[in-house]
């Protein structure tokens, strides 16, 4: 039984790792997205029409 306990807090801890460094990560990514994004509204690309 207290093998079972401590495989279970030991999964529970491995989840909240992740999901924090998840959270991190996301944060991280929305930052990089903002500036691109205000560089592309600064500087918007040329649109290339298709030749169909």
């Amino acid at each position: 039984m207290n093998i079972d306990l401590m495989l279970i807090a030991g999964a529970a801890l491995f989840l909240l790792i992740l999901i924090i460094w998840l959270m991190i990560k996301n944060r991280a990514d929305r930052k990089n997205w903002e500036k691109e994004k205000m560089q592309s509204e600064i500087k918007p690309e040329k649109h290339q029409d298709p030749k169909i």
